[in-house]
């Protein structure tokens, strides 16, 4: 039997970077295989030169709940009286996503478990990017699929009530080959190189992994049906206060 870990993974600023080189350390628009392993591995305390083989195995899917803002930092260091090369460091701002990891029973509850107590600090895709909680959401059995369509919509509240006249919402799904059901379609299929072979900082390799989207549709907790005469925006209601 297999289970799904759900993660949520929110925070003032995130960064997935995939083909960084250099002065521009760009990012991706979802979260990379790379960096959940890194985290997984992180909770369960596994250095650098430990092996991951069995982490980058799992199956992975990523719901974007709230795609957040694109920021640019102009990045200034010194080592010393050195100065570092300067650089452009890109990460998104006030976004939300799912992140769901298929496998066997006992290796997704041991997950959940260093999750929750994690040996090193966790972090999303980078040091200077610490996570909100809960990170850890559930645990639930079956395939990735169900978990990505029933886990219900975790973008923030002032996000959703944007959205207010919108009973249903559609959000972008990328997921490993495979794990999107042939009956839902797959809109886009590209390959990415974010799976881990070593962390290694002497010999850090990664390799090719091809991913598939979808897009789902999820309910808005936010929903509120359109007045009559009703302008565009939020709904007011003064006595929302109290």
């Amino acid at each position: 039997m297999s289970s799904v870990l759900v993660l949520r993974l929110a925070g003032p600023m995130q960064s997935w970077g995939s083909s960084s080189r250099f002065t521009r350390r760009s990012t991706e628009a979802f979260p990379t295989k790379s960096a959940l392993v890194g985290l997984l591995a992180a909770a369960q305390g596994r250095r650098r030169s430990d092996p991951i083989e069995d982490l980058a195995e799992l199956r992975f899917a990523v719901r974007v709940d709230q795609p957040g803002q694109l920021l640019r930092d102009f990045h200034t260091a010194h080592r010393g009286d050195t100065s570092m090369p300067l650089s452009d460091r890109f990460y998104w701002a006030d976004a939300t996503f799912g992140a769901f990891v298929e496998g066997p029973d006992d290796v997704i509850e041991g997950l959940s478990q260093a999750i929750l107590r994690p040996v090193f600090p966790l972090y999303l895709g980078r040091r200077s990017c610490p996570p909100t909680m809960p990170l850890r959401l559930a645990v639930r059995r079956g395939e990735a699929w169900e978990a990505v369509r029933e886990t219900p919509w975790m973008a923030s509240a002032y996000y959703q009530k944007k959205q207010c006249y919108e009973q249903y919402v559609s959000v972008r799904v990328v997921a490993d080959q495979g794990i999107i059901p042939s009956d839902v379609g797959v809109s886009f299929e590209h390959t990415i190189q974010d799976v881990p072979i070593s962390f290694d900082s002497e010999r850090r390799t990664y390799t090719l992994r091809t991913v598939e989207e979808a897009r789902v549709d999820l309910e808005n907790p936010q929903y509120v049906e359109a007045r009559p005469n009703a302008g565009p925006g939020l709904v007011h209601d003064p006595m929302e206060v109290l």
